[in-house]
């Protein structure tokens, strides 16, 4: 199921995954979901997967797609899934308009 909620997958998270497709000689996705635990209360969950789990919502952008279970969508709504490249590593990275307060490492978040 294709999500219609204003998620967003950004370009750079799209070309990412991508190029980890390419890297491994197979098509992926970006599963991402949000579980209790984590410093501040929530935590991201990020993974690279073959395929979709039936009661998956799919964002795709430049042939590229993440995967979102119907649970975690409730926290991540009008969130975007971007791809960071900085100093300190690169990673995936949740824009969670939704977050009241993040620990230092951006994984974990409170609402």
């Amino acid at each position: 199921m294709t999500a219609s909620l204003d998620l967003t997958l950004s370009p750079t998270a799209a070309e990412r995954i991508r190029t980890i497709g390419a890297a491994e000689g197979r098509a992926l996705m970006l599963r991402v979901s949000v579980e209790g635990g984590g410093c501040s209360g929530f935590q991201y969950l990020f993974d690279l997967v073959d395929e979709a789990q039936p009661d998956d919502l799919k964002i795709e952008r430049d042939g590229a797609a993440a995967l979102i279970d119907e649970v975690s969508l409730a926290l991540l709504k009008g969130s975007e899934i971007d791809f960071v490249d900085e100093l300190a590593g690169a990673e995936f990275r949740i824009r969670n308009p939704n977050a009241k307060s993040s620990c230092g490492c951006g994984v974990s978040f409170s609402i």
